[in-house]
């Protein structure tokens, strides 16, 4: 009888869900799955659709000593002051981004800033989480672990993504158990973040740049532990049943055959807070424009973006504005249940699809467009009311740093520019959207079995 291999996935919330659990990564034969995971009979319904697991696991309870979290918080911080000297670039301390509201935490985050003044030597980081992982074994939590580890003997521990909070105890669990740990980077822009929470046997990168990032940002990890794989994100794009067809998709939001689509797709409230602004700005000079009888506007939101911030602006502009709201299971009070059901995969790829162009403040969107030949339009101006926050620092993150030139994205540099923009769009101008792409994101289509190679 074949020998399957056991691997036990970890999906700590709803990150890692679209990216692993509903692509053919853990499909077919020679795999025994079991799912760890903090999630509710409902999601594991939906999940059971398209990852049938053998069996399943509830991760512990885990709650964080006082000890951990301030050693936690001081090493983010201590990485990211590192990080920001190391890259030549203070935008990367802009992560920080704690806003306490209570007195007591204004107090804690305070000592952690003002500690972190002493940890300056990359040296002394790495004491820090040595520290860190003392009190991480020292938790019952990894007690927890490691008794339901010892009980389901996988041969393998993969994690969906290497941020959350109860990760790196569980991978410690693991490790000292002997069981292979592998996990991915989440995103594009995650290292120079300093969110890397846990310490794996091999870590699954998107690139030979992100390879290049993990030996900067994290020099004491062996190179023979990274692994270029790609991630299977964008293998949606290659399957034809994603496709919603043209008449379906075109009734079904409001859309007229006959013109062009404009997607604009927003950012959450944080990152780009003046999103609003920017589609009533594109909206009204599409309509005093020449091509108001060529396009329309398919808005996608944010899919944590509930705030109905941009309500007002979609009235403002019925015939012009459509919308196509992302279908995701969303309680704002459980970050666990924040999920997208498998329909949203239709739904996005067919946006990419049947749209002419997409917009928005640096989102990676223009790779999903990209997926298709079709251009994306960065927005890249102020408006008036911002005060404390601008496009200028979002360019400037590290991440954007991996763009090899500044046409692989079109640039909306003043409002007064859209209809010259437009003008680009139906001329078929070309981008350099793929040179990023491949610089970003190493064989697009051949991730998943890349990893499953890997794995079995």
């Amino acid at each position: 009888m074949e020998h399957k291999k056991n691997i036990l996935v970890l999906v700590p919330d709803g990150t890692g869900i679209k990216n692993y659990l509903y692509t053919r990564l853990f499909k077919g034969e020679g795999i025994k799955r079991g799912l760890l995971h903090s999630f509710d009979k409902e999601t594991l319904t939906e999940i059971s659709k398209h990852f049938p697991a053998e069996y399943q696991q509830q991760i512990p309870k885990y709650k964080e000593s006082f000890r951990e979290k301030f050693l936690r918080e001081l090493i983010h911080r201590a990485r990211l002051i590192h990080n920001a000297k190391i890259s030549s670039n203070p935008t990367i301390l802009k992560f920080w981004g704690k806003r306490p509201k209570s007195l007591k935490l204004k107090v804690f985050y305070a000592a952690v800033i003002f500690t972190a003044r002493f940890y300056t030597n990359y040296k002394a980081i790495l004491r820090l989480e040595s520290r860190y992982d003392k009190a991480l074994r020292k938790n019952p939590f990894y007690g927890e672990c490691r008794s339901l580890l010892e009980q389901h003997r996988p041969d393998i521990l993969f994690c969906t993504h290497q941020r959350a909070l109860s990760a790196p105890g569980i991978f410690m669990a693991a490790r000292d158990l002997g069981i292979r740990t592998v996990t991915v980077i989440y995103s594009w822009d995650n290292l120079p973040k300093a969110r890397l929470a846990l310490r794996a046997d091999q870590y699954l990168l998107w690139s030979d740049h992100m390879f290049a990032e993990m030996q900067l940002f994290y020099p004491e990890i062996d190179s023979e532990k990274l692994v270029v794989t790609g991630t299977p994100q964008f293998e949606f794009y290659e399957h034809e049943k994603h496709l919603i067809p043209k008449d379906e998709f075109y009734a079904k939001y409001d859309l007229d055959p006959k013109k062009r689509i404009l997607c604009f797709s927003g950012d959450d409230v944080r990152t780009s807070p003046y999103d609003p602004q920017y589609l009533n700005d594109i909206a009204q000079e599409i309509l005093d424009g020449p091509y108001k009888d060529e396009f329309q506007i398919l808005f996608r939101r944010c899919p944590v973006d509930v705030s109905g911030r941009f309500q007002a602006v979609v009235k403002r502009f019925p015939e012009l504005i459509k919308e196509a709201p992302p279908i995701w299971n969303f309680n704002s009070k459980v970050w666990t249940t924040i999920y997208p059901a498998s329909e949203d995969i239709d739904l996005l790829v067919s946006t990419a699809f049947y749209a002419d162009v997409v917009v928005n403040v640096g989102s990676t969107m223009a790779f999903d467009f990209g997926m298709f030949g079709k251009p994306c339009i960065f927005i890249n101006y102020d408006v008036p009311e911002a005060s404390s926050w601008s496009v200028n620092t979002v360019y400037q993150y590290q991440h954007f740093r991996s763009m090899p030139n500044s046409s692989a994205v079109l640039w909306l540099s003043n409002k007064n520019e859209v209809n010259s923009l437009l003008k680009k769009v139906l001329l078929g101008e070309k981008t350099t959207i793929n040179d990023w792409f491949q610089e970003v994101v190493k064989d697009p289509n051949q991730a998943s079995e890349k990893i499953r190679k890997l794995l079995l």
